[in-house]
């Protein structure tokens, strides 16, 4: 590399205790160069080809006429003074580069689902204002299809992969845009600078929260909340070796792979990106040594589960196992912890719009889901959003009122919508909070009780009933192999509850079989009215309940 790396936190920040991305990664970098960083594929890249590569492509937007325009402080909350960079890729190198690239180059990135179909892809162009697109050659069709509509889209960035996709017209390949590029360190960004996190829009159109850098540092990408320094940083620096397994368009894959660099670690990636292969995943764990494997809820467990059950891997290296983004059930927390008894599972709970919120370890003979231990910024406000509630008030109360949220800090809001972000982000007491969507108790011993996705809850014959909590007791019957909850309109009961079911490979259960087991776990008029048999669950890549795909599904079958 040409240029030396900065050495101290003066070089960037405007106050000590705030950094930027790119800052807290280039001084790790500075103190393991040829340490590896990023292993994809057959690319071992170290923390000092990360920093180069990053810098050139930061260099090459900044060259373009791609930045910063007006600071934070002249702009309202949902506003953007910068350029936005929209990812549009599987996982790779490219994506994370991409992401720290930007932070250094003061552009925006934000993350665009690859299985969006071309309505959705334009209005998410269109709704976040993206001037530069980076994506594989696989998805140039469907993006030529809707480029007519984009005219605030300046810049295109193909990278190739393993389609026969020629080169988009107008666009230019990744690599060489890097290769044209050069590796002075940019301008110091700034850490009211964006990052942008589009929602997953499983029950509405999604939006892009705005998060400044110096805010998600911490609430977003793991680094310490008590650091004042870069050396206080680099203090805090262990090293892990974590595989990734959700794609990082969704939040919880690339939080975790920032949270492993600001931990000096080394992020690898699955080798099969499109798809969940436990194969492939296993062996890497074994040859690799991974000491820390992220998966997202059933949908990642149950597959992986299944290949440990017919092939053998050294996995002795594997330490802890965090499952973030949907709901491990017990059951299967259970079937892993007999399977790997020197393993931590730890359940990850955030959202887009709250950042990382409250975790939960489980170890061999002690597996438990959806209580969380009480920290100081995660709270339970009432239904009307106007107090905190106390340990023991909102269970003995009103079971199902409260409401989950966080203070200390917090995303900007929704880009461009004032009014979503008034209604998700609210000061009580002159103290601001976000209030993501989850229904929770705070019970009478501190913890917290989650009871479900408001968005995901049945009103049925006046009572609430949430998705998750019926989707866990019918997923604790041993023939069931996936399920998804959802309601349907019902004469009688305004709405009813349908689970649509998977069952494993050659069972036969019937729905007696399946009421009798859910049952036990939650109250008769919790229990579905009707249970639908399907081959496959639809499911997003990060492993999430597709709850629009299910209701179609349910009042299908009333027909």
């Amino acid at each position: 590399m040409s240029d030396s790396y900065p050495s101290s936190a003066t070089t960037y920040i405007h106050c000590v205790q705030e950094f930027t991305v790119g800052q807290v990664h280039e001084a790790i970098a500075n103190s393991r160069l040829d340490e590896e960083c990023l292993v994809f594929h057959k690319r071992r890249l170290t923390w000092g080809q990360v920093t180069a590569r990053t810098r050139r492509l930061a260099n090459y937007l900044n060259d373009n006429g791609f930045g910063c325009s007006t600071e934070r402080a002249d702009l309202a909350p949902q506003e953007s003074g910068q350029d936005h960079l929209a990812i549009y890729l599987h996982n790779g190198n490219e994506y994370l580069e991409c992401m720290l690239a930007s932070f250094k180059a003061r552009v925006a990135p934000l993350n665009i689902n690859y299985r969006y179909v071309a309505e959705e892809l334009q209005y998410v162009f269109t709704d976040s204002a993206a001037s530069v697109i980076v994506f594989h050659s696989t998805f140039a069709p469907l993006l030529a299809s809707v480029l007519p509509q984009l005219p605030k889209v300046r810049l295109l960035l193909q990278v190739a992969d393993d389609s026969d996709q020629s080169l988009l017209p107008g666009a230019v390949w990744y690599e060489d845009a890097l290769s044209a590029s050069h590796e002075a360190p940019p301008a110091p960004a700034d850490p009211d600078d964006l990052y942008i996190l589009y929602t997953g829009g499983t029950t509405g159109m999604p939006k892009g929260v705005m998060w400044r850098q110096g805010d998600a540092l911490t609430e977003c990408f793991g680094a310490s909340r008590e650091a004042t320094t870069i050396a206080d940083l680099l203090a805090a620096t262990p090293g892990r070796r974590a595989l990734i397994a959700p794609p990082f368009m969704h939040g919880a894959g690339h939080w975790v792979a920032f949270g492993t660099w600001n931990a000096g670690g080394t992020v690898f990636i699955p080798s099969i990106p499109e798809r969940l292969d436990a194969h492939d995943m296993w062996s890497t764990v074994e040859r690799e040594k991974i000491d820390f494997f992220l998966i997202v809820g059933d949908a990642f467990a149950r597959p992986l589960i299944d290949q440990l059950r017919v092939a053998d891997y050294d996995l002795s290296s594997l330490t802890v196992l965090l499952s973030g983004g949907a709901i491990l059930s017990v059951h299967l927390k259970e079937e892993l912890l007999q399977l790997l008894p020197h393993v931590m599972i730890i359940d990850g709970l955030g959202s887009s719009e709250a950042g990382g919120q409250l975790t939960h370890a489980s170890g061999h003979g002690v597996a438990t889901t959806g209580r969380f231990p009480l920290s100081p910024q995660n709270h339970v406000l009432d239904a009307d959003f106007t107090r905190l509630l106390s340990p023991g008030h909102s269970e003995t109360d009103h079971p199902d009122s409260g409401w989950l949220a966080k203070s200390g800090r917090l995303a900007l809001g929704y880009l461009g919508d004032a009014d979503k972000t008034a209604r998700t982000y609210r000061t009580i007491d002159g103290v601001r909070y976000v209030i993501p969507g989850d229904r929770a108790i705070l019970a009478s011993d501190g913890f917290i009780e989650l009871r479900g996705r408001d968005s995901a809850t049945i009103n049925s014959g006046g009572e609430k009933i949430f998705a998750e909590e019926v989707e866990a007791a019918v997923k604790a019957h041993p023939d069931v192999y996936d399920c998804v909850v959802t309601g349907r309109p019902s004469e009688r009961w305004g709405n009813e509850v349908v689970a649509v079911v998977r069952l494993k490979a050659g069972a036969t259960t019937t729905e007696e079989s399946l009421l009798d087991v859910a049952q036990n776990y939650i109250a008769r008029f919790k229990l579905p009215k009707q249970f639908v048999f399907v081959e496959t669950i639809v499911r997003s890549p990060a492993g999430k309940a597709d709850y629009r795909w299910a209701k179609q599904i349910a009042i299908d079958a009333a027909s």
